[in-house]
Formats: structure tokens, C-alpha cells, sequence
């Protein structure tokens, strides 16, 4: 299913961002454009999950 595809990239994007945070904390001088691309990562997974939320198939 197309889908469940799109699903398991935005776990993926929701991992990439967690990991960019983590980096940010260890990396002071790198902390203020990593957290901004974390965010914008998990703005994004959140973005597709709605897509898939409103357009996917409807349970039964």
C-alpha cells in the first residue's frame, strides 16, 4: 500500500529529527541550525501523516 509507505517514511523523518536534535545538544556552536532543521524535518513527517490521514482509505 502506497500508504503505509508514506507511514513508515514519516517514521523515518520523525527519527532523523529526534537524531538532528540529539546532535544539537552535543554541538553548542551547531545547536541553533540543527534544532531548525529538526523542526522543519518533523513539520514536514507531521505534514504527510495528515496527508495520509485525510486522503488515505477510511476504516471500516
Amino acid at each position: 500500500m502506497p500508504f503505509q509507505a508514506i507511514l513508515r517514511e514519516v517514521d523515518q523523518l520523525q527519527n532523523v529529527s529526534t537524531r538532528l536534535e540529539a546532535l544539537a545538544e552535543r554541538h553548542p556552536p551547531l545547536s541553533e541550525p540543527l534544532t531548525t532543521i529538526a523542526v522543519s524535518v518533523r513539520n514536514t513527517a507531521t505534514l504527510l501523516e495528515v496527508l495520509v490521514v485525510t486522503r488515505g482509505p477510511k476504516p471500516i
